[in-house]
């Protein structure tokens, strides 16, 4: 798959291999670092939601409120020595660390614009894709079996999230897509967690996918991100259908997960609504989290609203076909 990738969103190889270098050298240090810690103390956030549907701006805007901690494009590149990488964060872009502006260079503030996903900027937020590998068996964006889940070394990817914790002394906050056909499995490892689900316009949702994969790979025809269990029922359909299939399958996977947590661990976040309000979405957040036990400073100074994205660019063939994929799956209409 990676050769099918447009240029632009392929890896660099050099890079690849100094990280992995590095990363082998640091290992042993990590190791003994996090034989101390067990669980995280404060509730982990993790964003849940259909790929294109809002996961990365809710991201940046967590990280954007200085309220929680969380992977940045620094810290990502220590992946097998995430608390080590945390703490070299610290002393090199922490105000408490600066000695006369030696190096204190780094823009603190977090921007709101990415590509697929993909942020600019040394304190800007990452997805974490190789943390998470470290740990789990799967490669994609897809449902793990319950012979795999076995597998996943709960214990050490606890003891991981909680040294970055301890470093930060904030609630830690990143994407879990990676897991989130897991839910279950993830909310059973996790004393406090609070589960963001971003949920989307299905049409506008269905649009920007169609638009990524078009970016990505430069064809619609080709499958990006996010595999739900129906994949094998969607793979060999239009790209329409398929991307269709995909929203509707994952955001009914999230829901059906979700509703059989206590409410208190989970929060539904429409993106419409969030753009239109952020600060409402902060409010119930704190709440949940108080409900956990964490009492968060409510005072917001975040941006009053986003402009959403949604606008539509399909032609009148595309959105019939749009239309009659999504109904075929979910028995309902797409609406504005």
């Amino acid at each position: 798959m990676e050769s099918s990738r447009r240029e632009e969103f392929r890896r660099n190889e050099k890079l690849e291999q100094l990280l992995n270098e590095l990363n082998g050298i640091l290992a042993p240090s990590e190791e003994r670092i996090i034989e101390k810690f067990q669980s995280p103390k404060y509730p982990l956030i993790l964003i849940v939601g259909a790929p294109r549907s809002g996961t990365t701006l809710m991201m940046q805007w967590l990280a954007s409120t200085g309220k929680f901690a969380y992977p940045t494009n620094m810290l990502s590149r220590f992946y097998g020595a995430p608390c080590i990488g945390a703490k070299i964060q610290q002393l090199l872009a922490s105000p408490e660390y600066n000695f006369r502006d030696e190096i204190f260079d780094f823009s603190r503030e977090v921007s709101f614009a990415s590509a697929l996903g993909k942020t600019k900027g040394v304190l800007a937020p990452n997805e974490f894709w190789y943390f998470w590998r470290r740990f789990i068996p799967n490669t994609e964006l897809e449902c793990v079996d319950e012979e795999s889940l076995k597998k996943i070394d709960s214990k050490n990817f606890l003891a991981e999230l909680a040294a970055i914790e301890s470093v930060f002394d904030k609630p830690f906050a990143m994407k879990g897509l990676i897991l989130q056909f897991n839910i279950p499995f993830l909310a059973s490892i996790f004393e406090k967690v609070l589960f963001v689900f971003t949920k989307r316009n299905p049409l506008y949702n269905i649009q920007s996918l169609l638009g990524a994969r078009a970016k990505f790979y430069g064809t619609v025809d080709k499958w990006y991100s996010a595999k739900p269990k129906e994949y094998e029922l969607l793979k060999d359909l239009t790209p329409y259908e398929q991307v269709a299939g995909q929203v509707y399958y994952t955001n009914r996977a999230i829901e059906v997960a979700l509703e059989k947590l206590d409410c208190i661990r989970w929060l539904e976040v429409k993106y419409e609504e969030f753009c239109e309000n952020p600060g409402s979405t902060f409010g119930k957040i704190a709440d949940k989290l108080s409900a956990q036990g964490y009492e968060i400073d409510r005072t917001y100074a975040g941006p009053e609203s986003f402009k959403a994205t949604n606008e539509l660019t399909l032609s009148e063939e595309e959105m019939m076909k749009v239309n009659r994929a999504y109904e075929k799956f979910s028995g309902e209409e797409l609406k504005l």
